[in-house]
């Protein structure tokens, strides 16, 4: 797939921690093309209520996670995700993925040092200057849906489904370069002992894939085809711990998915622990592939806090997508704080 980068599209090296100012409405609609994007990166609605404010860079999108066809790093130029800010699926049917979102650096400002969000505006900049609220919305809009045929669902286009047209394919070749890790460190992305520990472990489960089948952690669907089901009833607020490896491994199947949901390698590192706090319950979100909103048969859960670094991913280390796992019930126990 070809991608064309726009030429307002330039960097001003943002590093984690900074301090930035979404620009104004007008500002960044002058950046958007007919698609209400730059570098096939959309600028959603739900980003609208973020201009003119302050922010802190919660780390930088260099490397991002293809979640649509092979599952591997790719590489994004000029982005940042920050601090808190993820999309709460206003404009999207109300999808509940709760993405968090890219900010192209050409929508940003550097806040001068020793400025931070003391001195930042508390409410967004307005509409873009001689138009009304509703014109810039309807314009931003426009962009979330993608063309449809006579008899077509509604289909979607958000920053998610975009992914693929924004970035551009990272090679084999380059994922064993050391050089291409250098930015996961000037970024501040990654420290030096989770650089070395997480390299370290990438080139061991190399190995382990290659002579003998295997990785770790080691996971292994033991429920045979019919996976088991268990409801708990989980409410927003409540409270769990993730049940062990072995309790959790009769109920996958040899795909490690219970009732087509899959559990990951990451998801396999928090066996054991908590308490964690229920966020809510989905039972509906926007298929990255097709744009089409997915209604979930079985409704799932995430957790405050519990998101995917990729770290423990075949061919996704160090991309910082952040994205929230979805949980069966059948893999939770409710439990009382402090307990």
């Amino acid at each position: 797939m070809s991608n064309t980068f726009s030429q307002v599209d330039r960097p001003i090296s943002l590093r984690v921690g900074e301090w930035v100012e979404v620009k104004s409405a007008a500002e960044i609609l002058a950046t958007l093309n007919d698609g209400q994007a730059v570098s096939g990166m959309p600028f959603m609605p739900e980003m609208l209520e973020y201009c003119g404010r302050r922010f802190q860079v919660y780390c930088s999108a260099h490397k991002t996670a293809d979640t649509i066809e092979l599952y591997t790093i790719r590489r994004m130029p000029n982005a940042v995700h920050l601090k808190e800010l993820r999309c709460d699926g206003g404009a999207h049917g109300g999808c509940q993925a709760g993405c968090l979102i890219y900010w192209k650096e050409c929508w940003l400002k550097r806040v001068p040092q020793g400025e931070t969000a003391v001195s930042a505006p508390q409410t967004g900049s307005g509409p873009a200057q001689g138009q009304d609220k509703s014109e810039v919305l309807n314009r931003l809009i426009s962009g979330t849906r993608r063309p449809m045929s006579p008899g077509d669902s509604e289909c979607y286009r958000c920053q998610a489904t975009e992914v693929l047209r924004a970035t551009t394919e990272v090679r084999r070749r380059e994922r064993w370069n050391p050089r291409f890790y250098v930015k996961d460190l000037t970024s501040r992305n990654v420290g030096i002992f989770d650089f070395a520990r997480f390299g370290a472990l990438a080139a061991f489960n190399a190995f382990l894939l290659r002579w003998f089948g295997c990785r770790y952690p080691n996971v292994r669907g033991l429920a045979g085809e019919k996976t088991p089901t268990g409801e708990l009833g989980l409410q927003p607020g409540e409270w769990v711990r993730v049940k062990s490896l072995k309790e959790i491994q009769l109920t996958l199947n040899a795909k490690l998915r219970n009732r087509g949901m899959w559990f990951d390698y990451e998801m396999a590192m928090l066996c054991g622990k908590g308490p964690f706090q229920v966020l809510r319950r989905v039972d509906h979100i926007i298929n990255e592939k097709t744009g089409q909103m997915l209604k979930l048969p079985n409704p799932c859960i995430i957790l405050d806090g519990v998101v995917c670094t990729g770290n423990y991913l075949h061919r996704r280390m160090f991309s910082r997508r952040l994205e929230y796992p979805y949980w069966r019930e059948i893999w939770l126990e409710r439990v009382v704080p402090g307990q």
